[in-house]
């Protein structure tokens, strides 16, 4: 039983609620206050250093989720499993979390490689994947800005998790919705006492942040859950949290 059982199918749900989720937990970051004393850049440096208005990384991402929706009522509608009674038999709910874990290891791997590829390929890093780096501050909102043809490889990366794990529309809801919470936590350019995503997910904003400055470029590909292959393919790098002395924090390289 979900709450919107009755008054919303599964399958609108995974279609539409994931994106909704985006914009209200990118939003909820970005009415906070400044919280300068938690911030992993001060916020000249976001002025200056980032090479694209809000207003296109707003229609950037909005883009992108235009052929989310589009690719997600498509496979939804080709693999729905409801029966002849037009209902869908939900697994218990320990398959339902195995699924999810399955998605989630096949998420990481889909988005490493080719977050890999992109950075290791000069034509597309240059005329591709660049358009995300042009954050080099990352903020809450800018977390699937990307250019079109990354977004739709992202997208494919989520279909093949939701085929592989053999997900239901409605478990798929659930899980592409804490999805995009989890992107959007990872670019909020913050380290808040408590968040949840940072004493669960060594994968995190500074974790991220670190990729996104000149020296991790090419390395912390992993996103958006585990750190596990850039550990087995030698791309990670190590750092620590440290408090600046004008206020909030620094994710610095560190020796392993």
């Amino acid at each position: 039983m979900v709450f919107w059982e009755g008054y919303v199918s599964d399958e609108a749900m995974g279609t539409f609620a994931p994106v909704v989720v985006y914009w209200l937990y990118a939003g909820f970051y970005q009415l906070l206050p400044p919280l300068d004393n938690y911030r992993l850049h001060t916020r000249k440096e976001e002025e200056e250093r980032n090479l694209v208005p809000l207003q296109s990384v707003v229609k950037g991402v909005l883009l992108n989720q235009l052929v989310q929706v589009a690719v997600a009522h498509g496979i939804f509608l080709l693999t729905s499993q409801a029966g002849s009674s037009g209902v869908t038999v939900q697994p218990l709910l320990p398959v339902q979390i195995l699924q999810i874990a399955i998605a989630m290891l096949v998420m990481d791997a889909s988005q490493y490689f080719v977050h890999q590829y992109m950075h290791q390929n000069k034509f597309l890093y240059r005329h591709v994947h660049s358009q995300h780096h042009r954050l080099v501050v990352p903020y809450a909102i800018g977390a699937s800005y990307n250019h079109p043809l990354e977004g739709l490889l992202d997208t494919f990366g989520g279909v093949i998790s939701f085929l592989i794990s053999r997900m239901t529309a409605r478990t798929a809801a659930i899980f592409f919705c804490f999805m995009a919470i989890k992107n959007v936590d990872d670019h909020c350019g913050l380290w808040l006492p408590g968040n949840i995503f940072h004493l669960l997910f060594q994968n995190n904003s500074a974790y991220h942040d670190i990729h996104h400055q000149l020296q991790g470029a090419k390395y912390n590909y992993s996103q958006p859950f585990f750190p596990i292959w850039d550990k087995l393919l030698g791309t990670h790098m190590p750092y620590r949290v440290v408090k600046r002395a004008d206020g909030g924090f620094e994710a610095r390289v560190a020796k392993d």
